[in-house]
């Protein structure tokens, strides 16, 4: 894996998210309250939604325009949906994101 320092942990607000920009569409951090971070599609598989605009709770976030429910961690959603997930972690308070699985994601 190739790790891409993206920011500071505390760039993203505890039980909220942030977008993170990319060549092929954007990607939601979001951080639990207990500091986990995870990344996933921001955009929302059924409505189009907005991920990163949802209310994080545990390790799931709800869609702010259906309330359909995707575990961050999975990206299995409770309709029947799923949101695609890439590798993630912390190291020294900084959040590195995997940059070959963002290299091979679809633009679709």
């Amino acid at each position: 894996m190739s790790w891409i320092d993206i920011g500071h942990i505390d760039d993203i607000p505890a039980r909220g998210a942030r977008v993170l920009k990319t060549q092929l569409g954007c990607i939601g951090l979001f951080r639990t309250g207990d500091d986990r971070v995870f990344a996933v599609t921001n955009t929302c598989p059924h409505k189009g939604g907005p991920l990163s605009e949802g209310i994080v709770h545990g390790n799931k976030v709800t869609c702010p325009l259906h309330n359909s429910v995707f575990d961050l961690e999975t990206g299995a959603g409770t309709d029947g949906y799923a949101i695609e997930t890439y590798p993630v972690r912390v190291e020294d308070g900084r959040v590195l994101i995997d940059g070959d699985t963002l290299s091979r994601r679809s633009a679709a």
